[in-house]
């Protein structure tokens, strides 16, 4: 029953924006810390940022930091990833997923290609 619906990729250009968003269910949302994970072409998993329950401290890799922006709506049991000034780098799928390190669950991903 639990469910994280991934939403907001697409295509855009370089030095474009993007806002991902993350519906929770299922689960205590506002008790979860919650992280961003993405998984470019032929590479691993990376880490992209954290956020803790409360939604007052934010973690970020060192490629996103300054560009993108971690946030959560407890209300709306929703998660955000506001992804500004965006490189052909960035382009993965990306998940949503409980946790800062260990990842009880995940969503199905949504694609962001960033190209000219």
């Amino acid at each position: 029953q639990v469910q994280l619906v991934e939403s907001g990729g697409g295509l855009a250009q370089p030095g474009g924006s993007l806002r991902l968003s993350c519906a929770a269910s299922g689960f205590t949302f506002n008790s979860n810390d919650m992280s961003w994970v993405r998984q470019a072409p032929g590479k691993g998993l990376e880490w992209v940022s954290s956020i803790y329950s409360h939604g007052s401290d934010t973690n970020y890799a060192d490629s996103v930091k300054g560009r993108f922006t971690i946030s959560r709506d407890n209300a709306k049991n929703t998660l955000y990833l506001q992804m500004n000034s965006l490189k052909p780098e960035d382009t993965a799928l990306y998940y949503c997923a409980t946790g800062r390190s260990l990842y009880d669950y995940w969503g199905q991903g949504t694609q962001v290609t960033v190209s000219s």
